[in-house]
């Protein structure tokens, strides 16, 4: 293997061009590959996460979903939570509520909720009114919380999760998403710009 040492003269008799230039050369070359590797890593950080307690929903809701009541009956909100988290890693598919094929995220909430026998809408957009309103910093465990689709400015509501703890403002949610199926997630700086609205469907939790 050629040394450096052997190289650069090589490249100065082919070339006739100055040790000092082609030294310079590389140098400017070997920095810009280490800038370009740092962006890089800036790029796939993850999104900042925020407070509940300083999000504000931004969406302009533009249908007029009727309202609707959940009948939980006297099962608690823990109870429901913790059989979701069973199913963390169950892969996307869309259109589906079926835990052999995958789940879409409407389809995530009705076979959650259809394992304790308790009817809900089929699609994210149709919870858009079901049970109570609840502002996002008093959210609990089993709160429904509702987002736009990737579109923040749809104005339909696209995608939705179940709360799974609200902690001193650190919020998490349960979902199925298209990229990792059912998983946990935070309210980071991807989901702050689609969130809509939480929705309580529990008395009991």
């Amino acid at each position: 293997m050629m040394k450096p040492v052997q190289l650069l003269i090589g490249i100065r008799h082919q070339f006739d061009i100055p040790i000092m230039k082609i030294i310079l050369f590389y140098s400017v070359l070997i920095f810009l590959l280490l800038f370009t590797g740092c962006s890089t890593t800036r790029k796939i950080n993850k999104p900042e996460e925020a407070s509940s307690r300083d999000i504000r929903s931004t969406v302009i809701l533009k249908t007029n979903v009727p309202p609707r009541i959940i009948n939980t009956k006297n099962i608690s909100a823990d109870e429901v939570v913790t059989f979701s988290e069973t199913l963390i890693g169950i892969k996307y598919r869309y259109g589906s509520a079926i835990k052999e094929k995958g789940f879409d995220c409407s389809g995530f909430i009705n076979y959650v909720f259809n394992h304790f026998n308790i009817s809900v809408p089929r699609t994210s957009a149709d919870f858009t009114n079901t049970g109570t309103e609840i502002p996002i910093k008093y959210s609990k465990r089993g709160d429904i919380i509702l987002f736009t689709g990737s579109n923040a400015k749809s104005g339909v509501v696209g995608h939705m999760g179940i709360i799974t703890e609200n902690k001193k403002g650190e919020l998490k949610f349960i979902h199925a998403t298209e990229s990792n199926g059912v998983m946990v997630s935070g309210m980071n700086s991807y989901f702050v710009p689609r969130f809509v609205k939480v929705n309580r469907v529990f008395s009991v939790f």
